[in-house]
């Protein structure tokens, strides 16, 4: 399940909103990365552990709080809303274009960028439609698409990234309270809080300019949002703990005989039964801690070193051009530019723009499935007309009838976007959403797994601050970026 999380986060924010951030401000702001994986860590593992325990995902817990499953599916959608909008696959149509004609898109290319992501957003939902179990089909392909994006990523690095700014991505994840500034003459900067007092005796004023951007650099470092709650979804699929006992998502196609039952059930509290619970809880941390978390430092990392090195040399971002079409292309176009070796320039220029296809366009999958996956589960545990009406082997009925409803809804957001907004606005929209959904939902899988698991299984204190901490860090950003952005606009509406 790591390795299936690992490739969902290595998406937008790695290939979009990070290289902007690098590019903007070097490494120094890299630290705001490692609070946002620290903080999800807990989180991930506390909807593992319900997984493990009960075999159910955590939103099946949800509905069993106060004020009930009717409520609960009704907050969940409003926290759900930034999956409505299909970023990833329009920002890759500006890749796929830009591979087909030799250079960027130029706005006269608009119209072409647009058919694209239309043909893209239905093309990735293709996969997900063989294979027997759903769960398997997206093991390999985000195997494959970890594998392939950091593999790549690293042997450019090693070979054409100075050793500086090697140091100043890796360090940054460490130079905690660096933030952005403006200097003199107006331009953007990174300094440090401490270190600054420390030089002036006085605090340096914190440009809040691009606060939206930075709260995207956290929404998407990870996870993010609701798509962290998935984690037990794909425990309870790939059989661990009590999920053996239930069942999981069949295909359309080859999943005949695989069966989901509506409702978990917990293992009785032997002493042999606690020994193997611990066994699993070794899965859990392992899976977490040796796969997850280095998957997403390398994320975060490795793309934002790329557009370090080469982002000054594009001339989108040197001459200040419209970054909503070009800000997947950025990194690209100064590889192409920034290396001197005609042949090899050409050859990586290309190589990268089949890299950012393969993180935007499974990405996209994963927001499609995510969705019809989150609301299966919602809706099969948590009605009671599916769970007296539907047979257990009937659930990919379901599961299918909500993708391909999904896939329709985010086609005319895709128009609505493409016509009033930019892929660039969609990233920003989709992370800042999330903060708040992540932010709010820790408390909630804290105060479940603490009410419904059996004592022995509960989270002690230190996951327990974690997931307050994931919850206040996460809020209070959200927070942060409405004042900023929000708050003049209302004060302005009501005559203060």
């Amino acid at each position: 399940p790591g390795i299936v999380m690992c490739g969902i986060a290595l998406a937008g924010g790695e290939w979009l909103v990070g290289p902007d951030i690098t590019a903007r401000y070097g490494g120094g702001l890299m630290w705001i990365c490692t609070i946002a994986i620290v903080c999800q860590v807990f989180y991930n593992v506390e909807v593992g552990r319900y997984a493990l325990a009960t075999g159910e995902p955590i939103l099946t817990g949800f509905m069993r709080v106060w004020p009930g499953p009717t409520a609960w599916i009704c907050l969940i959608l409003a926290l759900s809303i930034g999956s409505f909008i299909p970023a990833m696959s329009t920002n890759a149509a500006s890749i796929v274009v830009a591979a087909w004609l030799d250079r960027p898109p130029l706005a006269a290319d608009a119209w072409l960028v647009k058919l694209t992501a239309y043909i893209l957003l239905g093309i990735v939902t293709l996969p997900i439609l063989t294979g027997g179990k759903v769960y398997n089909t997206l093991q390999v392909i985000f195997t494959a698409k970890v594998v392939g994006v950091l593999g790549f990523c690293t042997l450019v690095g090693l070979t054409c990234v100075s050793a500086e700014n090697w140091m100043k991505i890796m360090g940054g994840f460490l130079k905690f309270g660096t933030v952005p500034t403006k200097d003199a003459l107006g331009n953007e900067t990174a300094v440090n809080l401490f270190v600054h007092w420390f030089r002036t005796g006085s605090w340096p004023t914190v440009s809040l300019e691009n606060i939206a951007l930075l709260g995207a650099f956290a929404g998407y470092a990870g996870g993010g949002g609701m798509s962290n709650s998935t984690y037990g979804n794909y425990v309870r699929d790939k059989g661990w703990g009590m999920g053996g006992c239930v069942g999981a998502i069949p295909s359309l196609v080859g999943g005949r005989s695989i069966t989901l039952s509506h409702i978990g059930k917990v293992f009785p509290q032997t002493a042999e039964n606690l020994r193997r619970w611990r066994v699993w809880w070794t899965y859990i941390l392992s899976d977490q801690l040796f796969v997850w978390v280095p998957g997403c430092i390398m994320g975060m990392a490795l793309p934002g070193l790329l557009s370090l090195q080469f982002a000054a040399h594009s001339t989108l971002y040197a001459h200040k051009a419209d970054l909503d079409w070009a800000q997947a292309l950025i990194t690209a176009d100064g590889i192409r530019h920034g290396i001197t070796t005609p042949a090899l320039a050409q050859f990586l220029w290309l190589a990268t723009l089949v890299v950012g296809m393969l993180v935007l366009l499974p990405s996209q999958l994963a927001v499609v499935e995510e969705f019809a996956r989150r609301w299966t589960d919602i809706l099969w545990s948590g009605t009671r007309f599916m769970r007296e009406r539907m047979p257990k082997d009937k659930i990919k009925h379901l599961y299918y009838g909500l993708l391909f409803f999904y896939l329709g809804w985010t086609y005319f957001c895709a128009w609505l976007f493409n016509t009033y907004g930019s892929p660039k606005l969609m990233a920003l929209v989709i992370a800042n959403l999330n903060n708040v959904a992540l932010g709010g939902t820790a408390f909630v899988v804290l105060y479940v797994n603490r009410r419904f698991l059996p004592p022995p299984l509960r989270p002690g204190w230190l996951p327990s601050l974690g997931l307050v901490a994931c919850g206040v860090f996460y809020l209070g950003l959200a927070a942060l970026v409405f004042v900023a952005k929000q708050w003049p606009v209302l004060k302005g509406l009501i005559g203060l």
